[in-house]
């Protein structure tokens, strides 16, 4: 069975190294059919004045927020309204991209679009799931939507998922599918 060795500069905290050997664990995996104790991680750890690249002393890269946190945090300031929040955890180029290929770059365009359709909506979150993707980290969250129709109606346990794209531990991209449109139609 597999054994995965990664050296790291000493510095890291407890919490950035089980994210990492978590990461590598879920990657072998992801290739190779093995049981979970059929994997074998080891972090091993050097001072700095061990490890040189390029004929110079190196330091530990800061870690990146955990991804699924960042999407979260995103999603419980978009429900509290907490914009300037939510914004913070964008990055630049920001975009979302919500039913019907509607895009949007900042929340007011959403707010303006989503004004007709629902008074208000809130998300029960289901599953997050996390994964590497060539250009930062995916991360999907899914479950269901419950909140008031613009003629006061309540609806709830409509089927929503959301995929993010983070790059440097920021949000790049929202994609949004549910069926709030089936729903209204059918309603």
């Amino acid at each position: 069975m597999p054994i995965v060795e990664i050296t790291l500069i000493e510095g890291y905290d407890d919490d950035t190294k089980r994210r990492l050997t978590k990461a590598l664990h879920q990657a072998v995996q992801s290739v190779i059919a093995a049981p979970d104790e059929g994997v074998t991680i080891v972090a091993r750890e050097v001072p700095p004045a061990n490890y040189r690249r390029g004929a110079t002393d190196k330091i530990p890269g800061p870690p990146l927020p955990d991804a699924v946190d960042v999407v979260r945090q995103f999603l419980e300031r978009m429900e509290a309204r907490d914009l300037e929040g939510a914004k913070a955890l964008t990055a630049d180029g920001f975009e979302m991209v919500f039913p019907g290929g509607c895009r949007f770059t900042t929340f007011q365009q959403l707010i303006d679009w989503a004004g007709p359709r629902y008074r208000w909506v809130t998300k029960r979150f289901e599953r997050f799931d996390a994964t590497p993707a060539e250009d930062g980290m995916a991360v999907t969250c899914s479950g269901t939507l419950y909140g008031e129709w613009p003629d006061g109606t309540a609806f709830e346990g409509i089927r929503y998922a959301d995929w993010f794209l983070l790059k440097g531990g920021k949000i790049l991209r929202q994609h949004v599918w549910n069926d709030l449109a089936e729903t209204a139609r059918s309603g």
